[in-house]
């Protein structure tokens, strides 16, 4: 035979202590403290927000819902608001909205620029 064979050495076993095990996890727990700061905690912040300004509804308030119809609210319920959308001969159209669905607050006086 012209091709002599050729054989692998055994590798040293490695050194393994308390540590390996923890710079092993590292990564992990970096990607999630990044994730934490990056998307959990600022939506977090978010909906404690919106909480408190569906909390803080009242008669009168003008508001815009998350489908983009501008109105002044009639009347609040435990769950639902009724919305003034519109007046047609003097008789105004009223629907009924979530609370939840209620993106925004506007200033008193948007709904007469509009």
């Amino acid at each position: 035979m012209l091709i002599s064979n050729a054989f692998a050495q055994a590798a040293a076993p490695a050194a393994s202590g308390p540590l390996d095990g923890l710079l092993g996890m590292a990564p992990i727990v970096l990607m999630f403290i990044v994730l934490w700061f990056m998307m959990i905690r600022p939506q977090m912040k978010k909906a404690k927000e919106h909480q408190k300004m569906v909390g803080e509804l009242q008669k009168g308030d003008e508001i815009v819902t998350q489908g983009g119809v501008a109105g002044r609210i009639v009347k609040v319920g435990e769950s639902f608001i009724t919305v003034e959308v519109a007046a047609l001969k003097d008789v105004p159209v009223e629907i009924a909205v979530q609370k939840q669905a209620i993106s925004a607050v506007l200033p008193k006086g948007t709904l007469k620029a509009l």
